[in-house]
Order: C-alpha cells, then sequence, then structure tokens
C-alpha cells in the first residue's frame, strides 16, 4: 500500500488511493489535518499534532511548529521543557510527524504501510528535497517519489481527465511556502510548464502581521513589553483566531490573557489588508516569472486553482481575482487538495485499474551549470554561473556544454556543479566537484565537452570529454538524496543513457529531415528558397535541445513539407 502524503508547514495529511479516489486518512483524533507540530511534556515524553500544538501555547519553549522552513538547513531545533532538552534537525521533526501520519493510516487500514509519495513545494531546492526524502526514511517509509504540491493539486482537481488541450496556474498559499506552477494538459500528458515560489513566505507571515498589529493596539504596556509577548510566542493563537473572524465579518474583537492582565484590541479587515501590502506585493513576482517562463499571460490560461488554507483569506480570493481577471477554483477544501492529488498519484505508482495511464511530467525548478571564468578585456573575471540545464526545462533532459582553459599550460579543470539562479557562482547551492587533468597547452587549445543528464528521480549525471585527447570522465550525483542500490542506480543510468542522443537522431526528425532533402532535389527556384527557409527553422529548433520547440517545429515542418510534396509519402 502507498500513501499520499501532504507534508505541510502547519498541517499535514495522508491519503490512500482505492475504490476508485483518493481517500483521506483520519488520524486518532477523527481528524484528516495534523497538526505539524512537535514538542515535550514535563517528563521529558515527545508529543506529535494537535497535543503538541496545544502545549505550544502554554509552555512555547517546549514545541516547535512551522519546521519545515528550516529543511535541508544546518541548523538544530531545540525542545526545552524544565530540565528535559532536545535539539532536532528539521527533517528529524518532520520525520516524528511522518510516523504520526504512518501509524495513523495503519489503524486506519489494517495492514503496514512501508511506501508513500509524499509532496514538497515546487520551488524545494536540492537540499530540501533531499531533507524531505531523509524524514520519510527516517519514518519508516520507502519515499517512491517527491511530487511538487502544485502539480498535487491539479491531479486532484482532475485536470488529467480534461477532454482537450487546456491550460491551468494553480496558486498554492500554504501555511509556510507559496508555489505558483503552470500546468499544461495535453493528449494524456500533465506537462509542469514552469514554477516559481517563496519558500518563505506563506500563512504563517500574515500571522505575525496580525499579532503585530494586536499588540500594538494593546493599550497601557510598554515597548520592551509587547515585544517580549511577541518574542515568547503568544502571538499564533490571536492571530488564528483574528484570521478566521476576518475571513467572516469586518472586524475582529481579540483578548487575550498575559501575566495575569487581559490584552485586548481590535483589527478591521482593512487594516490586516493595509499591514499586509508588502505580504501581497511579494506574491507577484512569482506569478509573473512563471507565466513569463512559461510564455503566457493570463488570457491564455484555461483556469486558476487556489490551493493552501491561507487562501481562504478574503484578500488572497481578491487579490487573484484581480491579477487572472476570473474567479478561481475552489471547490475542493484548499488544506486537503494537495493530499488529495498525492493519493491520486499514489494510485499512479500502485497502477490503480480505476486510473487511465497518465503521463506526468515536471520541471528543473532551478538552473543547474557550473562556475566558470571569463575574459573582458585585459581582465579575467572569475565566480561566473554558467548554466547548463535552465529552470523550468522539463525532465528527464540532457544538455552539452563547451569549456576551455584560461591561461597557458593549465593543467586542471574543476568543474564545480551548482544549483540557483545566482550569476555569482558561490551564491548558488553546490552539489559536487570534479577535477579533470587537460593537456597543457596554449589558453584556449584545452578544454570540456560538459553533459548534464538529469532525470525525474533527481539522479543528475556529469560527463565531461576533455579535447584535443579525448579523455572521459564522470560524476554521478543523487541529487534529491535517492539511495539507490546499485542495481537501482544502473538501471536509473541506462534510462539516462537513452536520453543522451541528440534530438538530431531521433527517427522522426530524421525523417523529416531526410524528407525535406529530397524535396530540395527535386524542386526548383522559390520552392528551393522555401525548403531551405523551413530547414534552417527546424534545425535551429533542433540545437536549442528543447522538447517542446522541437515538437513544434518538427509539426510546422511536417505540414509545410505537406503542401509541396505531391509525391509518395511513408
Amino acid at each position: 500500500m502507498i500513501l499520499g502524503i501532504d507534508l505541510g508547514t502547519t498541517h499535514s495529511a495522508a491519503t490512500v488511493f482505492r475504490d476508485g479516489g483518493a481517500v483521506l486518512i483520519p488520524n486518532a483524533h477523527g481528524d484528516f489535518l495534523t497538526p505539524s507540530a512537535v514538542a515535550l511534556d514535563d517528563a521529558g515524553h515527545t508529543l506529535i499534532g494537535l497535543a503538541a500544538r496545544e502545549r505550544a501555547v502554554s509552555a512555547p519553549a517546549s514545541a516547535q511548529l512551522a519546521f519545515k522552513r528550516w529543511m535541508g538547513v544546518d541548523k538544530s531545533l531545540p525542545l526545552i521543557a524544565g530540565s528535559h532538552r532536545k535539539s532536532l534537525r528539521a527533517e528529524e521533526l518532520s520525520a516524528l510527524v511522518l510516523q504520526s501520519l504512518k501509524a495513523d493510516a495503519e489503524a486506519f487500514l489494517g495492514e503496514p504501510v512501508t511506501e508513500a509519495v509524499i509532496t514538497v513545494p515546487a520551488y524545494f531546492n536540492d537540499a530540501q528535497r533531499r531533507a524531505t526524502r531523509t524524514a520519510g526514511e527516517l519514518a519508516g517509509l520507502k519515499v517512491e517519489r517527491l511530487l511538487n504540491e502544485p502539480t498535487a493539486a491539479g491531479l486532484a482537481y482532475g485536470l488529467q481527465e480534461r477532454p482537450e488541450h487546456s491550460q491551468f496556474l494553480v496558486f498554492d498559499l500554504g501555511g509556510g511556502t507559496f508555489d505558483v506552477s503552470v500546468l499544461e494538459y495535453f493528449d494524456g500528458v500533465v506537462e509542469v510548464r514552469a514554477s516559481a515560489g517563496d519558500t518563505r513566505l506563506g500563512g504563517e507571515d500574515f500571522s505575525r502581521v496580525l499579532a503585530q498589529a494586536f499588540i500594538r493596539r494593546v493599550e497601557g504596556l510598554t515597548d520592551p513589553e509587547r515585544q517580549a509577548w511577541l518574542e515568547e510566542g503568544h502571538g499564533w493563537r490571536v492571530a488564528e483566531q483574528a484570521k478566521r473572524d476576518l475571513g467572516e465579518q469586518d472586524l475582529a474583537q481579540l483578548t487575550h490573557t498575559w501575566r495575569g492582565r487581559e490584552l485586548a484590541a481590535s483589527i478591521s479587515r482593512a487594516e490586516f489588508e493595509e499591514a499586509s501590502k508588502e505580504l501581497l506585493q511579494r506574491l507577484r513576482r512569482p506569478i509573473e516569472r512563471a507565466l513569463a517562463d512559461a510564455q503566457l499571460d493570463v488570457s491564455g490560461l484555461s483556469e486558476v486553482v487556489l490551493v493552501g488554507g491561507s487562501t481562504r483569506m478574503p484578500m488572497i480570493r481578491q487579490l487573484v481575482t484581480r491579477l487572472f481577471q476570473r474567479l478561481p477554483l475552489r471547490h475542493l477544501d484548499p488544506d486537503l487538495a494537495v493530499a488529495l492529488g498525492a493519493g491520486v498519484q499514489a494510485g499512479l505508482k500502485a497502477r490503480d485499474a480505476a486510473l487511465d495511464d497518465v503521463v506526468l511530467t515536471d520541471v528543473m525548478p532551478y538552473s543547474l551549470g557550473i562556475i566558470t571564468s571569463t575574459q573582458i578585456g585585459e581582465r579575467q573575471v572569475d565566480d561566473r554561473f554558467s548554466p547548463l540545464i535552465e529552470r523550468n526545462t522539463p525532465v528527464p533532459v540532457s544538455r552539452t556544454g563547451h569549456f576551455h582553459t584560461m591561461v597557458d599550460k593549465q593543467r586542471v579543470i574543476l568543474l564545480d556543479v551548482r544549483q540557483g539562479e545566482s550569476p555569482i557562482g558561490s551564491e548558488n547551492l553546490g552539489l559536487g566537484k570534479l577535477e579533470i587533468a587537460v593537456e597543457p597547452k596554449p589558453a584556449g587549445e584545452a578544454g570540456v565537452e560538459v553533459r548534464f543528464t538529469y532525470d525525474a528521480n533527481g539522479l543528475l549525471e556529469v560527463e565531461a570529454r576533455t579535447w584535443p585527447d579525448g579523455a572521459q570522465h564522470e560524476l554521478v550525483i543523487e541529487s534529491r538524496g535517492a539511495r539507490l542500490s546499485p542495481e537501482e542506480l544502473a538501471e536509473a543510468r541506462a534510462r539516462l543513457a537513452a536520453l543522451k542522443r541528440h534530438p538530431r537522431d531521433e527517427q522522426d526528425n530524421r525523417y523529416q529531415l531526410e524528407r525535406a532533402k529530397r524535396l530540395f532535389e527535386d524542386r526548383l527556384g522559390n520552392d528551393r528558397v522555401m525548403i531551405q527557409d523551413w530547414l534552417a527553422a527546424f534545425e535551429a529548433a533542433l540545437e536549442s535541445q528543447d522538447a517542446r520547440a522541437i515538437r513544434a517545429a518538427r509539426q510546422a515542418l511536417r505540414e509545410q513539407l505537406d503542401s509541396i510534396d505531391r509525391g509518395f509519402r511513408f
């Protein structure tokens, strides 16, 4: 049995695919949502979920909330209850939540659970994805796939069941992260066109704004007292109550008892929106980037889907309606849509008979490249980032680049593999290094041809062929933390090998090239000029190695050749 799990910043949920649909799994309290919270009680025992969240109210130092934001960061988070103290990393805290979900699922299903599909924000980088996979392994789960949250939401809304070509934007604002993805459905394929986001923006930030607004309005407190109240973590409960109230009415009347004093203040919806202006502005940039990368404007979208509990805020729904000039889809519970989509993906992984075969493709959320140097006039500029695979390229993918020595008699080229968007190489996330010996020749007369090949499971293979001698070097990076066995690694690399053919060598592309050459031989005059122009456009698409561009160019060439080919056709 494969679980579908939404491992969220504020809440988590688990599903399973059976009887033709994704089924939500209740926890021990009968709820579908389990708080992503861990705490210690006074005896030093570990509390998870609802008990931990309640403990966070009375003893904030004993609990950790929103630790998903620290995934992939080398940081230990403290749990302190009297003389009892523990320090755990975000992946360890997440593993405890996953263990709780696993136990609830086994109690509900009446059988052991060992496998899972776990969702992650689309904009999670390599380290964050690796940490998520590690959390699953620590919880005793084989992580079959890390599924991007917006893609999961698309599956929950049945985008794969649409009868015609459609393009959707998924707006996912959770407790701690914000994702926006453009998805396209065509011919049984759900393809992610582009993803963007902010892993430090979510409902927790709106809660902080509310807490600050509340404590500023409380009379009779000194500034140090206001700061102490915030630092002690009391704002969470007040903010949650305020968000619920302001979702239904224009004014929230709030009270909180602290150090024997009753704190009271009112906040209007308009005041909340004004205080949140900077956060609302931060939501715009990822939307603009995703649409630009997908080469779409809002008129090209079939639907806009709202996901994540924070989209319940009226100001968020108003912002989306205004930006996209339409009412978004939100008929599924925004807190549960991602979990339901994870359940559908679990069904697909298990090849459930109730599901038609759906090809689910994804994109690189970040660019992959190496650190290089370049010559500008008389000056050598170091620490430049040279991408080989740009962000939002569909995966699996294979790309090549050519690099040469910078100084005379240079003997070594260092391939420092990085992931990110900064033009400064060292500011991007390091993935691995490969040191390559080259012939000591004059600058520019020796170098390497580098090939990056990346698959959907996060396996990155780096190959380097030196010139002029042709020596081969390679580095394999299990970039999402997939701890593969030697047999699994061999199988994965065999799949990668199939990607390394140049698109020019694919049979359909070869056919169209040969057909164009035959027609050029057969025709004269203007027909020859047209065929040369058509061939040049197709050749440019092939050299780009962009699967989407090649597909479109091949179709165009086919139609153009059809228009003049009156002879025999295969």
